[in-house]
């Protein structure tokens, strides 16, 4: 009995995962306001009472969306980044871990969490909390590693960490945003030239960035 147990267990964490796959590509394009049983039920190999009986409501699909593209954003772009030294060989590595994210579509729509924070930006309620808690943990990531770098001495004493991290992600997330309604590639290569001058401008050795 234990066995059968278990393997049922496996197949409806498989099956769930494959739906949430299916859901966080949606939601990139589409918003998380898109997400229905129906409408995955469409696409996922998933009938949509299966769908109903993993979640159970739409907030709860959102929620596990939004954990979900947490996974898969941490897999494209912290996980790469965390070969880097810490400080600033990081703070690059995760610049560049992102263009390639944002780039290569790792979500169709682009940066799901850009796509989403629009969209739940003025509301109330746990969907939109859980977005801002990952946009608020990468914030803190690339802050911290950027406080990292200026005790190092790799940056000028006195910069301000919480400047340099929302002027990195104000240019990563203007690459992303025109890339898409411009169908325009060579945007991430002047974010990139962007962060780089607002590093050396802040006393970064220029061949580390390379």
């Amino acid at each position: 009995m234990a066995m059968n147990i278990d393997g049922r267990r496996v197949r409806g964490d498989r099956t769930r995962r494959t739906v949430l796959d299916h859901a966080v590509q949606e939601a990139s394009v589409r918003g998380l306001d898109a997400l229905s049983f129906g409408a995955l039920a469409a696409t996922a190999p998933v009938n949509k009472s299966a769908i109903a009986g993993l979640f159970g409501s739409k907030e709860k699909l959102q929620l596990a969306a939004v954990e979900r593209a947490a996974e898969i954003y941490t897999e494209h772009v912290i996980v790469p980044a965390r070969s880097a030294e810490r400080g600033l060989p990081r703070v690059w590595a995760l610049v560049l871990a992102w263009i390639e994210y944002s780039r290569g579509r790792v979500f169709q729509g682009g940066c799901f969490f850009r796509s989403v924070e629009v969209e739940f930006d003025m509301r109330e309620g746990a969907v939109r909390d859980a977005v801002v808690a990952a946009q608020r943990s990468w914030e803190s990531y690339v802050a911290h590693q950027v406080r990292t770098a200026v005790d190092a001495g790799e940056l000028a004493p006195g910069t301000d960490p919480d400047q340099v991290e929302f002027e990195i992600n104000a240019l990563l997330n203007a690459a992303n945003d025109r890339s898409l309604l411009l169908g325009d590639d060579g945007v991430y290569g002047r974010a990139r030239e962007a962060v780089r001058a607002l590093l050396v401008a802040r006393g970064a050795d220029p061949a580390g960035l390379v």
